[in-house]
């Protein structure tokens, strides 16, 4: 079975020529132009990724993306405006898994398309863990927290965490290196295959989601530490 996208981009020429571009590459590409639409159709036909653009009619991307990721488990991944610092980072506080900014090259989109996809769950041809390297735990535990790769969830006590593809993705991997200091570097590295430049504030802001959604204190972080000048430290304890 195909993987289907739904493609929210109110430009006709560009939306059919992208649509075109990705079902040559396998997939089933579905289109919406209204933002408003996109709402009722994520919903109601569960696509495994949305390609969400910020400006649209009826609602804007972001309205969009606040609207259905509580009940939408699949991949976002916005199209913001090339330098809107403010948008990316808004794009990922509403929980987008992901970004890139427009114009869009195509063979960068499918790349990042396949790469946010491999690592999410109940994706066609993705077993649970399959992403795990070798030697790897399945699951880790501190102190009431747990978090496993192979079912992909988050206990914090009784309680289920409910976090985004990339939320996890980064919560994992700071939870695999705890004790240790990662980089911003390290981290965009690791999960998105590109280096640090300076001005990327995608891992902050997944990072002040988290420490939400883990009951960590945002002026005083004990469970998620930043270590000023160097990156971002996941504590072995503070999990009581």
């Amino acid at each position: 079975m195909k993987t289907r996208i739904l493609l929210v981009e109110d430009d006709d020429r560009l939306a059919r020529l992208t649509a075109e571009y990705l079902a040559k590459n396998g997939f089933d590409v579905l289109i919406e132009s209204r933002g408003d639409l996109a709402e009722t159709r994520i919903a109601e036909e569960h696509p495994e990724l949305v390609v969400l653009d910020v400006m649209l009619p009826g609602k804007d991307g972001f309205e969009v993306c606040r609207a259905v990721r509580p009940a939408y488990q699949g991949v976002i991944l916005m199209l913001t405006a090339r330098d809107e610092d403010f948008d990316q980072i808004l794009g990922l506080e509403l929980g987008a898994d992901d970004y890139i900014a427009k114009p869009v090259q195509p063979r960068l989109l499918l790349a990042r398309i396949k790469a946010l996809l491999r690592r999410a769950p109940g994706s066609p041809g993705t077993a649970p863990g399959e992403a795990r390297e070798a030697g790897e735990p399945v699951e880790l535990a501190f102190g009431h927290f747990r978090i496993s790769q192979a079912t992909r969830s988050t206990h914090l006590g009784k309680e289920s965490i409910e976090l985004t593809t990339a939320e996890f993705d980064l919560l994992w991997l700071l939870a695999r290196h705890a004790g240790n200091i990662l980089s911003r570097d390290d981290l965009l590295q690791e999960l998105r295959g590109i280096g640090f430049d300076g001005l990327d504030r995608s891992i902050d802001a997944r990072i002040s989601r988290l420490r939400r959604k883990l009951g960590d204190d945002p002026e005083n972080p004990t469970r998620i530490k930043t270590v000023r000048g160097k990156g971002y430290l996941f504590s072995k304890h503070d999990w009581q």
